[in-house]
């Protein structure tokens, strides 16, 4: 099945100091979670049917095009999964199946006064990145391939390369296997238009019930480049998943990488 086709949802603050990091915190405060550590909630960034923004398919593979107004972007590297969606005969969801992840850029504007999170999320064409490179899950839980991979990034500006997001074990979501897919279709089912979320069932009904959910699970913490430095035209994006047991995050290509480049337009 075609990207094109398949619904986009992310999750916010599944990975320790990230929203702090990018001064978006506040916008959670009123969002009461069961844990400390519980993510905030979902956001789409593209509806495959529609009208709105977010019906513009956003995802790039190559090129990142910054908005044409004026705006502070940042990568967000994360691992985007490939979901299939079971839903029940009334429609809830009642089962999601990992089919497989890759390396992605949740490239984010830093938009103060945004009323929803899928505001700062999509400005159009190529607003996103996505490797071309995908990795079978085995089993979405613990003793599978997913174990062993970290995700790291570097952007290179005026031919220096600097480390953008940490060096961080997909192991250190805070979600993550069955908590976070229990989470995330509580979420689908459950979560309310109000503040800066939305509701996601009604977008699943809008969307005709789609079959399969691309669902970036969060953003890692930034390296001190990245969280002070936004992106500019000219800038190259490294994101790198690699399996800790045969590689290590540079930029050499091996079986065992799953490298997503894209040159800031």
């Amino acid at each position: 099945m075609e990207l094109e086709n398949k619904i986009c949802l992310g999750v916010a603050g599944n990975f320790a100091y990230h929203l702090e990091q990018a001064g978006e915190l506040e916008d959670f405060k009123d969002v009461i979670t069961d844990e400390i550590n519980a993510p905030k909630g979902i956001f789409p960034f593209y509806l495959p049917k529609g009208d709105s923004f977010l019906s513009i398919y956003p995802i790039g593979m190559d090129e990142l095009n910054l908005p044409k107004y004026e705006a502070n972007a940042q990568v967000e590297p994360e691992i985007i999964i490939d979901f299939e969606i079971i839903y029940k005969e009334d429609k809830t969801v009642l089962e999601l199946i990992a089919k497989r992840f890759t390396t992605f850029n949740d490239c984010t504007i830093r938009k103060d006064g945004a009323k929803k999170i899928s505001e700062k999320k999509n400005w159009g064409k190529n607003s996103k990145g996505i490797s071309t490179q995908w990795i079978d899950i085995d089993k979405f839980e613990e003793g599978g391939i997913m174990d062993n991979y970290h995700i790291c990034s570097f952007l290179k500006r005026d031919n220096k390369l600097y480390p953008y997001g940490v060096d961080a074990p997909l192991l250190g979501y805070s979600y993550f296997y069955s908590k976070l897919k229990n989470w995330l279709i509580d979420k689908m089912n459950n979560q309310l238009d109000k503040g800066v979320l939305e509701n996601i069932s009604m977008h699943l009904k809008d969307c005709d019930y789609p079959t399969h959910a691309l669902i970036s699970i969060g953003a890692t913490a930034y390296a001190e480049f990245g969280e002070n430095n936004y992106l500019k035209s000219g800038d190259e994006i490294f994101l790198i998943s690699y399996d800790k047991r045969y590689s290590n995050g540079d930029l050499d290509i091996s079986d065992d990488k799953i490298i997503l480049k894209q040159l800031v337009i």
